[in-house]
């Protein structure tokens, strides 16, 4: 028996079935190298792919704790959807996000059902509800499994970041990808922030030159989320037990994900090559603990020192170019995603935002000779590039370089919020790719690649700083999958 999108039911629940009862709670992110096996003959390769259009997208979402709810909020705003199903442990957590929903647009989603109580009651809401896509928003342990068996149900898989936290599970999701015809992307929502894609549209445009180099980082002081360890619940009652037993770059894909983009990576201009890293001493969430909680708090019988205050990886490209990414959410210090692109012609960089470039009357576009205030009267002089290009000087390049995605979606963005808005604009682009049958500004190997620099790292600080290689997650198809342009 088969739905009507060709799914066989029998084989969604035997599945299902086979998987193992439970996961283990906190798994090491390290792995073994994975190397690329044959894709079998039933697999399409899914880069560039689009899915056929859906009208009127049946959306589930699993997960409506710290970041569930403004997934929900968004998707219940776009034309064109119904939320079928909302799962997590904690109705009250349900009933409160499939308020916003009914709240939102009561006519579209007033079937919505509800699932709870249960950590595998998302396979139920599979079988019952039949979604079109599911939105993932859950601890790192579960993306895998829960996008692995969404795509099995027939469904898309959008995963919060990272999009697993091994080689192998990324390996899992790649084939399933492959081999269910389903679109499985990381809701990495940096891409769409407007500095970064504003840097996106000028090196697409070629105003730094020749890319070069990169930066990248997720600089986030979270200790305080040791308050949810203490009350058993919330996203730090398992985060923390992460950042205390893994050595190496936990969270790398917010800053590297826009950089890699502008490199175009994991197609046909370039890929990621091998990686080293290094960490740092384990200081501060043991210091923090010892200074704010009681000694009998649960907070202050963990061993921080399997872990590592800050993390430094170096990526190399298969064209030689080289990626700095850097991690750290225990040191008290100011929240950075470092966000640097370097080429030839000059550097962009955010926190703060700023800019240099090197141009000369006769090499700078009308635009540029504007904005560098080059003088006509000395064509060979060249703009001042040892200083930056900061606050309203920054912000007069968005008149000329703002992307046109941004331009189009600034609104949603400042009336739906999340982060600045990126988030809102990331959910109504997906959506709207869903429904006009585009291929995704990420594909699934995107989203793998970035999320290994986290095992990677590991194996990397283990080997006191060995170089790892990339496993190909493409199979050798980066080649042959156009470059993302700047869509309108």
């Amino acid at each position: 028996m088969s739905d009507k999108r060709g799914f066989p039911r029998r084989s969604f629940l035997k599945t299902l079935g086979s998987l193992t009862a439970g996961l283990a709670a906190f798994p090491a992110m390290a792995s073994s190298q994975v190397s690329a096996p044959r894709r079998p003959a039933n697999a399409r390769y899914m880069g560039g792919f689009s899915a056929p259009k859906l009208d009127n997208v049946k959306i589930a979402i699993i997960g409506v704790g710290a970041r569930g709810p403004t997934h929900v909020e968004h998707i219940a705003a776009c034309e064109g959807t119904e939320i079928v199903a909302i799962c997590d442990l904690y109705e009250d957590l349900c009933n409160f996000s499939r308020g916003i929903a009914l709240r939102t647009a009561p006519q579209r989603h007033a079937n919505l059902k509800l699932y709870f109580g249960d950590p595998h009651a998302y396979r139920k809401m599979l079988i019952e509800t039949r979604p079109d896509a599911v939105w993932i928003v859950t601890p790192w342990e579960w993306h895998a499994p829960m996008a692995v068996d969404a795509m099995n149900a027939g469904a898309h898989a959008f995963v919060e970041v990272p999009m697993a936290t091994s080689l192998a599970d990324l390996w899992k999701i790649v084939d399933t990808s492959e081999q269910t015809g389903r679109h499985c992307m990381m809701l990495e929502n940096v891409n769409y922030g407007r500095e970064e894609l504003m840097f996106l549209n000028m090196c697409r445009q070629h105003v730094f030159g020749e890319i070069l180099h990169g930066e990248a980082a997720y600089i986030h002081e979270l200790r305080d989320q040791m308050d949810q360890l203490e009350a058993g619940r919330g996203s730090g009652f398992w985060r923390v037990h992460h950042r205390a037993g893994t050595n190496g770059n936990l969270y790398p894909t917010h800053g590297l994900g826009p950089v890699a983009q502008y490199m175009s990576l994991v197609r046909q201009d370039d890929n990621f090559r091998r990686l080293v890293s290094f960490s740092s001493p384990a200081r501060n969430n043991a210091l923090y603990a010892k200074q704010k909680y009681k000694p009998n708090s649960p907070v202050n019988t963990i061993d921080f020192s399997g872990g590592t205050d800050l993390n430094t990886s170096i990526i190399k490209t298969l064209r030689g170019r080289t990626i700095m990414v850097q991690w750290d959410e225990s040191t008290p210090r100011p929240y950075s995603r470092h966000n640097l692109i370097q080429g030839t012609h000059g550097v962009g960089a955010g926190f703060p935002n700023r800019l240099a470039l090197d141009y000369c009357w006769n090499t700078a576009t009308p635009a540029l000779r504007k904005l560098l205030q080059l003088p006509e009267s000395a064509p060979d002089k060249s703009s001042d590039y040892h200083a930056w290009i900061e606050g309203g000087g920054f912000d007069a390049f968005y008149a000329y370089f703002d992307h046109p995605l941004y331009k189009r979606m600034e609104a949603i963005g400042q009336k739906y919020g999340g982060h600045g808005g990126m988030d809102a604009i990331m959910n109504f682009r997906l959506i709207e790719c869903l429904r006009e049958g585009l291929p995704l500004d990420q594909n699934v190997y995107e989203g793998a690649f970035w999320s290994s620099v986290a095992p990677l790292s590991v194996k990397s600080v283990q080997a006191d700083g060995q170089p790892q290689d990339f496993p190909d997650f493409t199979r050798g198809n980066w080649k042959t999958t156009q470059r993302l342009e700047i869509v309108s």
